[in-house]
């Protein structure tokens, strides 16, 4: 006697294929157990910075408000050399006259952080061709 099977809908549904992710596994576990060995042996880029020369506590620059030569930058990008608000085609002039009057001290910025970077280059190159050798910039934590 033959044995006859009948197949319903319930059973072909069940036998359909799956895809087989093993190999995806084993690929995902290789990749990752060679980034935990290379990981350690990258060179990561460094910046170091140069180191300032030594001073005694003598000589250690103060920060003052009341500077010979002090330069503001506001959050509008304006440019205030001891309290008074300049155009940056001024800027050199004044400075020129600043050296001459003091010879020893070199000019505090104090940057606002809102501030364009364009602006702090404007008062960075009208400093350095003042012949100023030093600019002291000024960072407020915060």
């Amino acid at each position: 006697m033959a044995k006859r099977r009948f197949f319903s809908q319930h059973d072909t549904q069940s036998e359909e294929a799956s895809p087989n992710l093993t190999p995806l596994i084993d690929v995902v576990f290789v990749v990752l157990i060679m980034f935990i060995i290379i990981a350690p042996m990258l060179e990561i880029d460094k910046v170091k910075l140069a180191d300032a020369p030594h001073r005694e506590e003598k000589q250690s620059i103060a920060v003052q408000e009341a500077s010979p030569i002090t330069i503001h930058v506001h959050e509008d990008n304006s440019i205030w050399i001891n309290s008074v608000k300049v155009k940056a085609e001024e800027l050199l002039p004044l400075l020129k006259n600043a050296k001459k009057h003091n010879p020893s001290r070199s000019p505090q910025l104090f940057q606002d952080r809102k501030a364009s970077f364009g602006t702090y280059q404007t008062v960075k190159n009208a400093v350095e061709l003042s012949g100023f050798d030093e600019l002291d910039v000024i960072l407020q934590p915060g």
